[in-house]
């Protein structure tokens, strides 16, 4: 590719997806996308492609971040009611950025099981295979971002009972009191009593990402992942890149069961096994057991059992109910919120991303996040010039060597059209009773690769 002569004078900058949300840094550009460090974004090809969710760069536009003044906030554990966020991932640091936007005074509490850092979900998955570690993936250390936005951070404290009637939320650091709540926390991943915690890795969050790289780092070793989602093929073929042995286990026969038909799932599980990839569809885990020398025995139930040094849960997510419970709140697998304002059926309390739920249906993508957050911060000060619209997001599966884009929720009793095929791609659509309710690419075609 012929580069430009770079302007020494103009800092570099820094384009964010509007899809998923990825920053494109001018500095170090993509090397594994073929930009070289300095790559400016005129001067990035027209048919690049994000490295996570696959989008060009014109669904990229310039990140600047706003530069919000904030009133002096108090630096030691404050009583006093204010708005209390629950939960410091994408979604918790988006809600208290729409909050200080609008408004620099008013006390926000932001209490996090974690330290609080900043850093973009979406790469875990894609991260090994680049030689990315922890401090790679950081965009803003949680301290930064509070003083930033004049918050008070808590790191390290669970959020344990909650009293609407009281506006209060008992944390292990003591009760706070609240105008408004904002619950974020997420979801956590499904472990079934085959899977014992301290024998499987799971890769839903910073740290636990951070332990598997570090024990990944030291040299080529195998691995089984349990779970052949959107979770789980991703990492299989991030860590099949990497030079890992892998061995890929679903109960269904095919990966993304519920979403992909046959002939895209074929598809899928080729591209996988060229990588290296072992396919194992239509298999149970009885159970996990650890040898002396620290290797894992994965026991499959009328199959011969597997051994590798790691096992990775990839089984799904699940939202914790226990302070919806506690508080009496709507929940229909996850927080059921009002479509528009996100408010819970409590009206003081306000609920958005992987926990929550629209009409029955878990939430669980990044792109609304940030729709999500402008909306409640506007509902929370009694403004109703932003409301959210929920739309199905395209689903994006971050498979390089086979991409799957999907738009719109297949339906089990759907009926799946092959609109074009050829080695190379496949594209289908779904109808039923006549109307057309998903349509999926998987592949690239013969010109995207020529080009």
């Amino acid at each position: 590719m012929n580069q430009q002569p770079l302007d020494k004078t103009m800092p570099w900058r820094q384009y964010i997806c509007l899809a998923c949300g990825l920053i494109y840094d001018e500095e170090l550009g993509d090397p594994d996308s073929g930009l070289a460090p300095g790559t400016r974004f005129e001067d990035i090809p027209d048919d690049w492609e994000c490295p996570l969710c696959g989008v060009t760069k014109t669904d990229f536009e310039l990140f600047e971040r706003q530069e919000i003044t904030v009133s002096e906030q108090p630096i030691q554990f404050n009583r006093e009611p204010g708005v209390v966020v629950v939960g410091a991932g994408i979604a918790g640091w988006s809600t208290v950025e729409a909050l200080r936007t609008l408004n620099p005074d008013v006390p926000i509490t932001l209490v996090s099981a974690c330290v609080g850092d900043l850093y973009h979900k979406p790469e875990l998955s894609v991260a090994i295979s680049r030689g990315a570690d922890k401090s790679a993936l950081i965009r803003e250390t949680g301290p930064d971002a509070a003083r930033r936005l004049g918050v008070q951070l808590m790191p390290g404290t669970f959020a344990v009972g909650l009293s609407p009637a009281l506006r209060q939320l008992r944390t292990t650091r003591g009760t706070l009191n609240y105008t408004h709540l904002v619950l974020a926390q997420g979801a956590k991943p499904v472990l079934p009593p085959q899977l014992p915690p301290s024998l499987c890795w799971r890769v839903n969050e910073l740290e636990g990402w951070s332990g598997l790289q570090q024990a990944l780092a030291g040299g080529k070793q195998s691995v089984a992942i349990v779970g052949a989602g959107m979770i789980g093929c991703e990492l299989a073929e991030d860590f099949a890149h990497a030079g890992h042995k892998v061995t890929l286990l679903d109960r269904n026969t095919s990966p993304l069961a519920g979403l992909l038909p046959e002939e895209a799932s074929s598809r899928l599980v080729n591209s996988l096994t060229n990588l290296g990839v072992t396919y194992y569809g239509g298999v149970d885990v009885a159970g996990i057991t650890e040898l002396e020398s620290g290797k894992r025995v994965v026991e499959l139930e009328a199959n011969p059992s597997i051994e590798v040094d790691h096992v990775v849960a990839a089984t799904g997510l699940v939202t914790d109910n226990r302070l919806a419970l506690q508080a009496h709140l709507r929940f229909e697998s996850g927080l059921a919120v009002d479509p528009q304002t996100l408010c819970t059926s409590d009206p003081n309390i306000y609920a958005l991303g992987d926990c929550i739920s629209i009409d029955g249906t878990p939430c669980r993508f990044i792109e609304p996040v940030k729709h999500q957050a402008q909306a409640i911060a506007h509902a929370i000060f009694g403004m109703d010039t932003v409301t959210y619209t929920h739309t199905p997001p395209v689903i994006r599966l971050k498979t390089r060597s086979m991409p799957v884009v999907l738009h719109g929720r297949p339906l089990a009793e759907g009926t799946w059209k092959t609109i074009s095929q050829d080695a190379n791609e496949l594209i289908m659509e779904q109808y039923l009773g006549g109307q057309m309710v998903s349509q999926l690419k998987i592949g690239t075609s013969t010109q995207s690769q020529a080009a």
